[in-house]
């Protein structure tokens, strides 16, 4: 693995890693956009399960991890800072493998440069309307009347402790997971490393994500979607799978559901996962020539 540090024309300076072979090979680079948006990448082991077939790249977004930045994020901006990577990797066509809010980033990439979008493999999103009533009824049903009013008391701090801000994320994130016996525990973990949280940069993206939905944007999606792009979404995900169903249906896109899995499918099913993704990796165009 590679890691480095590629700055920008901003001067902002991105943590990236590269795994896969060097050598020349017919498939185009694969590129991983982690979710949140606010925390640091977490997708390595999606990388990991791939980098035998191609060059994977992940960076961490500006704001998160080892890419520190201050400012008003706008999803443009997010946009540019892709470019600008695969500019500086020497790439002009990658694939792109997006992961919940980096579904979204995938998805505007591909309507402002669909050029340089030769795959698009989306895990856990995005996920077409309706779907955040059922979502929230899922969360809600997944935590006990306990950890609800908990969860409720740490958010409505203006500021928590460490310790407050690892139960507040733990609190959170459980919901996720399929695997109820498992999943405080794989919570746990990603509350102790995604740290800290980048709030501010949730907010303004997902206000941004609202003001421009994906949604408004299906017919030139279509239109723009490179042959063989795939969504795999959990059959255990709180959010719904019929939403990646639907989706899937009005881009004329195959849709993998992962059964047992839950939001994070490579955590609870990662035979299963790894086999759909890299059928999907598989099937991407190749390089002419």
């Amino acid at each position: 693995m590679t890691a480095a540090m590629i700055e920008l024309d901003d001067g902002t300076r991105l943590r990236t890693w590269t795994t896969g072979p060097v050598t020349a090979s017919q498939r185009y680079p694969v590129v991983t956009l982690h979710g949140g948006p606010g925390v640091p990448d977490y997708l390595a082991p999606v990388a990991g399960a791939v980098d035998d077939l191609c060059l994977v790249h992940r960076y961490d977004q500006r704001g998160t991890g080892g890419s520190p930045w201050e400012g008003e994020h706008a999803l443009a901006r997010h946009v540019r800072d892709l470019a600008l990577l695969l500019d500086a990797w020497g790439h002009d066509r990658v694939v792109l493998v997006g992961h919940s809010y980096g579904t979204n980033l995938a998805g505007y990439f591909l309507l402002a440069h669909p050029e340089r979008v030769a795959g698009l493999i989306q895990i856990a999103g995005p996920f077409l309307d309706p779907w955040r009533e059922a979502y929230r009824a899922a969360e809600r049903a997944r935590r006990t009347d306990e950890q609800q009013a908990r969860l409720e008391e740490l958010d409505a701090r203006e500021s928590r402790t460490d310790a407050e801000e690892i139960e507040y994320l733990a609190l959170s994130w459980h919901t996720d997971h399929a695997d109820r016996a498992r999943a405080w525990d794989w919570a746990l973990a990603s509350a102790r490393t995604l740290r800290p949280v980048n709030y501010a940069m949730n907010a303004q993206l997902n206000a941004a994500k609202k003001t421009d939905p994906l949604e408004s944007h299906l017919a030139e999606l279509r239109d723009h979607l490179p042959p063989g792009a795939v969504i795999i979404g959990g059959a255990g995900d709180s959010r719904p799978a019929d939403a990646l169903r639907r989706l899937g249906t009005r881009l004329g896109c195959e849709v993998v559901i992962v059964p047992d899995a839950g939001h994070n499918p490579w955590l609870e099913a990662p035979d299963q996962f790894g086999a759909a993704l890299r059928a999907a990796v598989e099937r991407q165009p190749r390089k002419l020539g």
